[in-house]
Formats: structure tokens, sequence, C-alpha cells
């Protein structure tokens, strides 16, 4: 076994001096005066978060069924480790930058919780006073932890894990921090310029496909995308079964971002699922009337990017127009898919910038065009029901939210890759990131496979190259 590296080691000396410090920190008791609080909204705001956390396994399996047999692996972890580092991270300062005390709107102060100091034990959020600090800070980290992992699926098949797992920590502090803090904080300067994101158009869902298109642009094509081989899907039925969680958990993300089990998030609920239902049709009819035939990725594509569509909009604009939004943000993003892969060289591997980065865009657009007090009073009155200084706001923040995380997140992989080389060998890419990064197989023993009629098995020891074919 090879000696480990200075560069190696590092990771583990960090988690252990973190453990070490939690050491000291004094024990209080949580939230002791229970009057404050509504029983019926805590037990949401619990189920809420746990169906978000379901969509970061959701995600491994949408992202690992769509890359090659040999590189499933290695996607799915990426996404999952996202959950260990954000979580430690958010205890120590996260939730400090994004919900601390405001310094000048721009961040929260780092020292107001620091390794969670006070959350436990202090008064309830602002916006959320019937159920305890520590819960909405627990339902908050659900979201960064699948803000990064988003990225996952641009930088599939050619990424280190050890420099994405510095990618994480960086975007966490440096873009996903400063934007939830704009967006979310009543002091942020996005919220006071009166931009409304319900439950993460720009924080997640537009600082995500930003950064995807920063982390293709740095790390250029993969060898198949320049000698344009078609890899087909890994499972198929791992990306449905990946759609199914991700639709499911993001019931919570959005109803849950009401704050409280009230008819507000009843109607974020709605409009969530009919968004996604509307988009998913969408995709794979928008795709039958180009030639192709309805197809099961299609659908399961379109129904994401109508969730990621809604995401902004979901407490602000009514029932029917979530059809709008939802059909209409699947249109787009299938546009945006062909131009990209027919006009471009960009290797966004699974399209995120596409669908996630443009989602979120019209999203935040549609929000400033459908977004109506009648379906919630603290919101605004969008264009379509005359609220034109609205809709300009909402194209402001999202027009800042766009060069700020595209921007910085440039510069994360560009410093990444200046102290640990991001993009692994040629060698190491040929034979799959499961076996190169992982000494881990997605696939063993054989395969069976179809030649004139004839089904033979042929040895598969984790697909260093494409199945041979089979010759009588």
């Amino acid at each position: 076994m090879p000696k480990p590296t200075v560069k190696q080691i590092v990771p583990f000396l960090v988690l252990a001096a973190v453990a070490i410090i939690a050491i000291f920190i004094k024990p209080v008791a949580d939230f002791a005066d229970t009057s404050k609080y509504n029983s019926a909204d805590i037990a949401w705001i619990i189920v809420a978060t746990a169906l978000v956390f379901l969509m970061t396994p959701g995600l491994a399996f949408f992202y690992g069924g769509m890359v090659h047999r040999k590189n499933v692996i290695s996607t799915m972890i990426k996404s999952m480790v996202a959950a260990g580092i954000v979580s430690v991270l958010w205890i120590v300062v996260g939730y400090s930058l994004c919900f601390g005390e405001d310094i000048g709107g721009f961040i929260g102060n780092p020292m107001t919780h620091l390794f969670y100091k006070g959350v436990n034990s202090g008064e309830p959020w602002v916006l959320a006073t019937s159920i305890p600090k520590t819960l909405f800070s627990l339902f908050q980290l659900m979201f960064a932890i699948i803000t990064p992992a988003l990225v996952v699926g641009a930088v599939a098949e050619r990424i280190r894990f050890t420099s994405f797992v510095l990618f994480i920590v960086l975007f966490s502090i440096l873009v996903y921090a400063p934007l939830a803090h704009w967006s979310w904080h009543p002091s942020g300067f996005l919220a006071k310029m009166g931009a409304l994101d319900f439950a993460g158009g720009t924080v997640v869902h537009i600082s995500a496909g930003c950064a995807a298109l920063a982390g293709v642009l740095v790390l250029k094509r993969r060898k198949v995308h320049i000698e344009h081989r078609e890899i087909p899907p890994a499972n198929i039925p791992y990306v449905l079964v990946g759609t199914g969680l991700l639709w499911f958990g993001w019931f919570g993300f959005n109803a849950g971002s009401a704050g409280a089990a009230n008819a507000l998030s009843v109607s974020a609920f709605a409009t969530t699922n009919t968004a996604a239902a509307a988009a998913g049709l969408s995709w794979m009819f928008f795709d039958v009337i180009k030639g192709k035939k309805p197809s099961v990725m299609g659908f399961c594509i379109g129904a994401v990017v109508g969730l990621v569509a809604i995401t902004p909009a979901a407490g602000f604009v009514a029932i029917p127009q979530s059809i709008f939004v939802g059909v209409f943000a699947a249109i787009v993003s299938n546009i945006a898919v062909y131009i990209k892969q027919k006009s471009t060289k960009l290797d966004d591997t699974l399209d995120v910038f596409p669908c996630h980065g443009i989602g979120g865009m019209v999203g935040m657009l549609m929000t400033g065009v459908f977004a109506t007090k009648a379906v919630n009073g603290a919101g605004a009155d969008g264009l379509f029901y005359g609220g034109t200084a609205f809709f300009l706001t909402q194209a402001k923040a999202m027009a800042i939210a766009v060069g700020y995380s595209f921007g910085v997140s440039f510069a994360i992989f560009k410093f990444i890759n200046w102290i640990i080389p991001m993009r692994v060998s040629s060698e190491d890419e040929e034979i799959g990131l499961d076996a190169s990064q992982h000494d881990e197989k997605y696939l063993q023993g054989t395969l069976l496979v179809h030649n004139n009629g004839v089904v033979k098995e042929v040895p598969n020891n984790g697909a260093l190259k494409e199945v041979p074919t089979v010759t009588e």
C-alpha cells in the first residue's frame, strides 16, 4: 500500500481538529420553553426536512443512471459526500454565514453561531416563529447539502474526487452562503431590494447551474466528447427511481419553505406537483415534435426542470399558472440542450446548466410574471397583474446572481486546479473513475449481449472499454 501524501492527510487532520474543538463547546438544552412553538408546525417541518434530505440520494440515482457504467459509483458518491461535508461545515460556520447577524447586507457574521453557539437556546428565526431555530437551521441545511451536489452532473466522468471535496467546501462558503444571506435574510440586499425566491431558484439552482458552467469551462472536454462517441446511460431505471425520489422530496423542498403547516404550504405543494407533471409531459411531447420517440429519459428530465422552475415561485403563484411555468420551462431548457449539443463544444455531461441554470432563471422570471398577493400577501403582484417594477426587480436579482455565481465559481475551480489538478489522467478517464478513484466497480461478472438473435455471455471486469461485438 503506497504511503499517503501530505495532501491526502490534510482532510483527515482538519476533521480531527474540528472534532477536538467541538468537545469543549458548552452543552445547552434545546428550546426548553416549548410554549412559544406550534407542535403541528414542528411535526411538518421535521417531515419536510427529511424529505429534502431524501433528494440527495435521489439526485445520486438520477445522475448515476445517466453516466457511463464505469463512472456510476464515482458520480453517486460525489452527491452523497456533500451530505457529510456540508453537515459538519454548517454546524461550524455555515449557518452563521447564511443567517447570522448581518454584515452590510452581504454576509452573516461567522461568529454569531460559531459551532452552533446559541442556535438551540435562542429565539426562533424571525420568519419562522412557530418552530425552534434549531429546526429551521436543519431544514436550511438540506438546501445547502444538495446545491453543490447538483454541480456533479456537469463535471462527471473526469474530475478527481479530492478536488471535488475541496470545491464543495469553497463553494458552500463563498457562493452558497452569500446568496442565501442576500435572498433569505431580512437584511440581505436582494431581500431588501424586493426580490422573491420562495425556495431556492436563485440560491440553489442558478448558483449550481452557473457553477456547473464554470466547471465545464475549466475542466475542458472528455475524450469521448471530443471523439463524438455516444455513451448510453448506465441504468435508465436508476434515472426513473431518482426522479421519483426527487419529485417526492421536492414537496418538502417547496411546501416546507412556508415554514409552517398552513394554507401557503398546501398551495406550494400543489404548484410543485402541477409544474413537474406539466413539464415532464411538455419535454416528452416536444421531443416527439422534433422526430424522437417518447422516452423515459425525456419525461424524467422534463419533470425535474419543472420542479426547478417552480421552486422560486411555488409560494407566490397560483396553481393554474404553475402549468404554464412547467410547460414553458421545459421547452426553454429542451431548446437550450439542443443548442448546447449542436452549436457549442461545451461538455456539460448531464446538462446541468441548461436544466438547472436556465431552469432557475426561467423560474425567477416567471415569479416576476405570475406572482400574486392573492396567494401570498407577503409577496408581490407580477407583470401579468400589473407589477412591472417587481418583474424588473426579479430580472435584476437574477442577473446579479448569475454574474456572482459564475464569476466566483470560475475562480474557485481555477484556484483548485492550481493547487490540486482537478482533471484525472487520460488513462484514469479511460479506465473509469469507479476503478481509478475509488477502486470499486458498479458491474461485475458477465453481461448478456444480443447478436443476430443469439444471447452470449461476455466477461465484464469493470468495463475498461465498450463491450466487444459478439461474433459467431
